[in-house]
């Protein structure tokens, strides 16, 4: 039981920097971006190439620009070629593939097998005993949370905000509203790469299939922290839905595969349950709602 609450708490630390960058993207910008898939598996493989030379702290610093990178060229094809949102993700998801084949040395995966990584360099320092790993991944998201929140409240944040909220009203009040969904864009992608960058080196490899499925995850994990903490009212509540979200479903995919519960070839639909079933919470939790102040009218009207 120690070894799957330890491994739900770090995983979920580390996704949660990808349900993060959908906060920004999806719920502020309202947009839907695809890049997230190939930009976890792009953070995951410069981290783990670079780590592999020797320079684990180097790599999460790469796969942060080469995040931004990717942000940048999605935000490039949405905002000055005129190319819809979903499509410019899937065009630039597509295009990372072979990028990110590239930054593995033209192979499908790389180890870390007696490589240094940051969670080697941490657990040498003596700190948290066996929970080093989850430690340091909490201190890392609890950072990235920080910066975020405070981002959204400085003047730059206050604009990409309105921006989301109605892209004629800012254009009217002078603010470009393309060059605030290029920043929003670039700084999500950020946050997405890290979190590929610190799975890749918890888990010692990095594979060109790791980010399959993770933007679907990640907006669930995020509708899941939303519907625990009771809506989405301030943007402090959103940010710590992101982590709520990502530890309750890591707790349970943990339980699941621990215990056999389902056998290992059904993990995919029962994640395919899952998430359906977060994505449906909050229209279902409503609908029972209406219907309850429904039958009270009738009673009262009777």
């Amino acid at each position: 039981m120690l070894h799957i609450a330890q491994t739900a708490l770090s995983l979920g630390c580390i996704y949660s920097l990808v349900a993060l960058a959908l906060f920004l993207s999806y719920r502020v910008l309202d947009i839907a971006d695809l890049t997230t898939d190939g930009c976890f598996v792009l953070g995951m493989a410069v981290s783990v190439s670079t780590a592999a030379a020797g320079y684990p702290l180097m790599g999460l610093v790469l796969a942060v620009l080469a995040g931004a990178c990717a942000g940048f060229v999605t935000a490039f094809l949405q905002t000055r070629l005129g190319v819809p949102s979903i499509i410019a993700g899937i065009i630039t998801n597509t295009g990372l593939y072979t990028i990110n084949l590239m930054a593995m040395g033209w192979s499908s995966n790389v180890s870390l097998i007696k490589q240094e990584t940051i969670f080697t360099r941490f657990r040498a320092l003596g700190i948290g005993g066996s929970w080093y790993a989850i430690i340091l991944t909490a201190l890392i998201a609890l950072v990235c949370m920080v910066i975020m929140r405070q981002f959204l409240r400085t003047r730059l944040g206050l604009s990409i905000r309105a921006t989301g909220d109605n892209k004629d009203m800012v254009s009217a009040s002078s603010i470009n509203p393309k060059f605030m969904i290029t920043v929003g864009l670039t700084f999500a992608n950020c946050f997405t790469a890290l979190s590929g960058a610190i799975a890749g080196q918890l888990q010692k490899s990095a594979d060109i299939n790791a980010g399959t499925g993770i933007v679907v995850i990640g907006l669930a994990t995020l509708i899941i922290g939303e519907t625990v903490l009771n809506g989405r009212r301030s943007i402090g509540r959103n940010i710590l839905a992101c982590l709520v979200g990502n530890i309750i479903y890591r707790f349970i995919y943990a339980v699941v595969l621990q215990t056999r519960i389902i056998p290992i070839e059904g993990l995919k639909l029962m994640t395919a349950v899952i998430v359906a079933a977060a994505i449906a919470a909050p229209s279902i939790r409503e609908s029972i709602a209406v219907r309850g102040r429904a039958r009270r009218e009738l009673k009262q009207d009777a």
